[in-house]
């Protein structure tokens, strides 16, 4: 049985508006496609369009109108996602006429292209439409698409895009004006303004757009629109002569020359190229999706496929959510959380953004939030989708000199610190760390504010994923077995940070760089963003530890004898985590000490997701499963929306029956006509954080590993059928079949694995 064949999204009727989009895309574009009125349209956006203000751009939009119209009435009308080939097919008939529109990205080179097919002659009209046409200034309380600016005095504006025919085609580009960057605005906030020629400046000469064309295509004029209220203006492609096929190819390029005219001769290279090889192309985005649909898959109730079934709809969720991330394989930069490449308009999203453009979300930009983000990228082990990871792990080695730079400027020692919320070039987000004269009091920073660190009290002292991410890169490796020398300098890095950052502060209060057992205290610090002015939380113990327990791990070739010596007694200085009673159970104490609770994270938990220190096959597991259930100080430290993690812990502790409801509340059909399209959440829709968690859940309910031993359905639910294949540590793949709460069949590869499986059914 075909696991993925069931999980096509079918529409029979057109859309309202952008809001009721379907996504499609590949390498590392991503389009919100939707037919409404009689016309097909779609946004485009790409990984790392990020303009002066360091905001992620939309890069237009496209709209196709044809005559006659096959899609007019609505007759016949079908929209359906095929995931095995990953593209969008519309259908539609008028009459005689009857078309087809196929909307596909390649996979390998960033082109997105539109066939048109119909069985009788007629014409088609393609407009690039673009509603960046002048200068725009942001209102203060619509900052957050661009979250450095949220709290800056000045006047912050968005600079016009340059559009225009070129030859048969429209070139569109948006090139950074270097003298309006906030990279500068940034570092010199910081006070590291002297340090500048020596900081990597991503923001500089980028320049990102695009060219669109058609065969048998000719330029049409330009004319005045608006969508949704937000005035653009459309440069219109037009048939030549009727024809029963159409292609439209709109290429996109993105890089920093020293000339807009170096940029536009790039672009030019890669339209003749990509022209060339359509039917290459086509086959090799059809074959590189089904390699990823049979490298890893979760059907659950694969034998009753109804769309009703709140957990058959889990399963579906999942493999949709999936493919929205597969989208960005080879993305310059991560998905992005709180959208990735499919947000659009948000006046779909929450009220008060009638007057905005689907340029915007929030928590936007170039900036990125840690916490948020390792929820994306956690499920992409068990996927087996190695390769979709390297954009995130990108984002840390590129950036780590800034962030080792600001380290020795501020405190004197080694490391790189990378904060809970920073920019793509390594420092803290602007509106955190505080501006001087900021209209927000809550972040506004005076001459009395500590010169080194953020004003923001969610995340100040907040270093931990630098650690986690550093962690998931060495799982990385254990799961792949592929190469991460050239991560091993950020991860050694940001181990060290902690180590003589915390011997540091520690000195300046007591002239002692360690307590008296010879361990590190870890004061002023931060359980996530929720217990403040924390000593020694959870999360940063149990990431400490399993940082370097991992690093220990390593072969002799990547980590060599003196530097093993080192982690080898730093392990030694890690302090314990510390526990509470609560309602006579002992539970995990998320710190030591903590003076005020802000937030409603669980950092007690993290030591069970997603350090592993606690769970299935591992040491006192009660004291974890205790306190899941007590040892929350607020009621609303539980929840399923947005980057909650309750189904992951719950899954991690064998707790199958609440794993399975907390799962089907993430996964369920979120309120968007596309069903995986869940939020807004805390964050924005569609929400990544919300759908990586969701998927993680599902993957920890069926597999979870503790060393060497892989334990099958240690929280899988007895009435669930599921068909699987997923990845285990030490490259190994775990194929089987659930029947009536058993496991009927198991694939282990390799079969020497196949000692290490433990059936969880069996032991119940």
């Amino acid at each position: 049985m075909d696991p993925i064949g069931n999980y096509n999204v079918v529409w029979t009727s057109q859309s309202r508006h952008s809001g009721e989009s379907m996504p499609v895309g590949g390498y590392d574009i991503g389009l919100n496609v939707w037919a409404e009125q009689g016309e097909v349209l779609f946004y485009l956006d790409r990984s790392g369009s990020f303009d002066e203000n360091n905001q992620m751009l939309k890069l237009g939009r496209v709209r196709l109108s044809f005559d006659p119209n096959p899609f007019a009435d609505g007759a016949g009308f079908r929209q359906e996602l095929k995931l095995r080939e990953g593209c969008v097919e519309i259908r539609g008939t008028r009459g005689e006429l009857e078309a087809r529109v196929d909307i596909w990205v390649e996979v390998h080179r960033p082109a997105v292209h539109a066939e048109i097919f119909g069985s009788l002659p007629f014409r088609v009209e393609a407009a690039y439409e673009n509603w960046r046409l002048q200068e725009r200034e942001i209102p203060r309380d619509k900052r957050m698409a661009c979250l450095s600016t949220v709290g800056y005095p000045g006047v912050v504006t968005t600079k016009p895009d340059t559009v225009g025919f070129d030859n048969d085609g429209i070139c569109f580009y948006h090139r950074n004006r270097n003298e309006e960057l906030f990279f500068d605005k940034v570092v010199r906030q910081q006070g590291l303004d002297s340090w500048k020629d020596r900081m990597w400046n991503p923001q500089k000469n980028l320049t990102f757009g695009g060219f669109m064309a058609g065969e048998g295509m000719i330029p049409a004029g330009t004319e005045e629109r608006s969508y949704l209220g937000i005035p653009c203006r459309a440069w219109k492609l037009r048939s030549e002569m009727p024809g029963e096929r159409h292609h439209l190819l709109l290429y996109l390029h993105t890089s920093a020359p020293e000339s807009a005219g170096e940029w536009f001769r790039e672009l030019r290279n890669g339209v003749e190229e990509t022209f060339r090889g359509l039917e290459k192309s086509r086959a090799e985005a059809r074959a590189w999706w089904n390699e990823f649909w049979q490298r890893s898959y979760i059907a659950v109730q694969p034998e009753n496929p109804d769309p009703a079934s709140r957990p058959w709809q889990a399963g579906r969720n999942y493999q949709l959510f999936r493919y929205m991330l597969g989208c960005n394989a080879y993305g310059s930069y991560p998905t992005k959380f709180n959208g990735g490449l499919f947000t659009s308009d948000p006046r779909f999203v929450s009220d008060g953004y009638e007057t905005e453009s689907a340029d915007f979300r929030r928590w936007g930009g170039g900036s990125f939030t840690a916490q948020n983000q390792r929820l994306v990228y956690w499920p992409m082990l068990k996927s087996g989708d190695f390769e979709m990871m390297r954009p995130q792990f990108e984002f840390y080695r590129r950036a780590l000199a800034n962030a080792e730079l600001r380290t020795k400027v501020y405190w004197g020692h080694n490391g790189c610190s990378f904060t809970e919320q920073l920019e793509n070039f390594g420092l803290p987000i602007g509106w955190g760390w505080g501006w001087n004269d900021s209209y927000d009091r809550i972040h506004l920073r005076t001459p009395f504010s500590d010169p080194t660190e953020q004003i923001a009290p969610w995340i100040r002292y907040l270093y931990v994923n630098q650690l986690e991410f550093s962690f998931m890169i060495l799982r990385y490796f254990q799961y792949s077995g592929r190469e991460i020398g050239e991560y091993l300098p950020f991860i050694e890095s940001a181990v060290v940070f902690v180590d003589e950052h915390y011997q540091y502060r520690h000195f300046l209060n007591t002239a002692r760089r360690l307590d008296e057992n010879g361990r590190l205290v870890f004061f002023p610090s931060t359980a996530c963003e929720t217990y403040k002015n924390a000593t020694n939380p959870a999360d940063l113990i149990s990431a400490m530890e399993a940082t370097v327990r991992a690093l220990l791990e390593l072969p002799e070739e990547l980590l060599p004898g003196e530097r093993r010596e080192y982690y080898e007694s730093l392990l030694a200085r890690i302090p314990p985590l510390s526990f509470r009673e609560r309602e006579g159970r002992l539970t995990i104490a998320p710190a030591q000490f903590w003076t005020e609770i802000i937030n409603v994270e669980l950092p007690q938990l993290y030591p069970v997701f997603p350090y592993e220190l606690y769970g299935i096959g591992k040491a006192d597991l009660q004291t974890a499963i205790d306190t899941w259930h007590y040892g929350a100080d607020r009621k609303e430290q539980k929840n399923h929306i947005s980057w909650h993690q309750d189904p992951i812990f719950c899954a991690r502790l064998g707790l199958a029956e609440e794993a399975a409801e907390l799962t089907l509340r993430k996964l369920e059909d979120g309120p968007q006509r596309f069903p995986a399209f869940w939020g807004p959440g805390h964050d924005w829709l569609p929400d990544h954080n919300w759908g990586g968690s969701g998927m993680i859940a599902l993957q920890d309910m069926l597999l979870q590993c503790s060393g060497r031993t892989i334990y099958l359905l240690p929280a899988w639910p007895k009435d669930w059928d599921a068909d699987f294949k997923l990845h285990a540590l030490y490259q190994t793949t775990v194929e089987g079949k659930v029947r009536n709460g058993k496991l009927v069949e198991l694939k282990v590869t390799p079969e020497s694995r196949l000692g290490d499986v433990i059936d969880c059914t069996q032991t119940r």
